[in-house]
């Protein structure tokens, strides 16, 4: 157990270079967070339901971060900073991180199936700060969702997606994926979006001057040839 707990740690300070200690790590409200939503989770799973939220509103209280008792989480999970939003049929798998401000939503009941209303989130996933995700539909592992985008629809393994409703973004996610991206926003203005409809359109352009550039030259070629054949008429 205490072995585990040392994993969890240094895995969230291999994703935030602010902590000097592991004993910082422990006073962040995600840690903290987590830790009170296990015995919630554990009281909810032995439907000890009004400890279990009894638990999940103190932990609110003093971290600002409000995980429903019914929540799956897997391992090594990371709020960065707090104020997330996470609700009842929400599944998050292994590695995962939210920033602040995130709200894993839900639908109404009739949306999904068998009750489930709120998103599964994949391996490694990053969800940037101010994002929505809702209804049960599912972000795939190492997927990026980016600041305030609102996800509306599943996400691809690996994908990038931002804007309202969130899209996908033309990245290469083989490089691009290989490391931990904070925040999951690409910064480089070559992922921006507009900027990459612009290159997009600009490359189509030079096709299209080229396919124009080559039209003309066979026009002169045929024009020239008739003009000599009327000449050795």
């Amino acid at each position: 157990m205490f072995d585990g707990l040392i994993s969890y740690l240094d895995s969230i300070k291999a994703r935030d270079p602010a902590p000097r200690s592991r004993w910082e790590v422990l006073l962040y409200p995600g840690v903290l967070a987590l830790g009170l939503h296990r015995v919630a989770h554990w009281l909810f799973q032995a439907e000890l339901y009004f400890l279990a939220r009894f638990v999940n509103h103190f932990s609110r209280m003093i971290t600002a971060i409000d995980i429903h008792p019914g929540a799956q989480i897997g391992r090594n999970f990371f709020i960065d900073h707090g104020f997330v939003v996470i609700g009842e049929t929400a599944v998050i798998g292994n590695d995962v991180t939210i920033y602040q401000g995130a709200t894993l939503g839900g639908t109404n009941p009739t949306n999904g199936e068998g009750g489930k209303r709120h998103p599964t989130i994949g391996d490694g996933a990053i969800i940037s700060l101010g994002a929505a995700i809702l209804g049960p539909i599912t972000v795939g592992p190492r997927a990026r969702v980016g600041a305030n985008a609102v996800v509306t629809r599943d996400v691809a393994e690996g994908q990038v997606v931002v804007g309202i409703p969130a899209k996908p973004m033309l990245v290469d996610a083989r490089e691009y994926q290989k490391g931990f991206v904070p925040y999951g926003t690409p910064c480089s203005e070559r992922f921006d979006p507009q900027t990459q409809q612009l290159e997009i359109l600009r490359c189509e352009l030079e096709v299209l001057r080229g396919r124009i550039g080559k039209l003309i030259d066979e026009r002169d070629a045929a024009r020239a040839k008739i003009d000599e054949d009327r000449e050795t008429a």
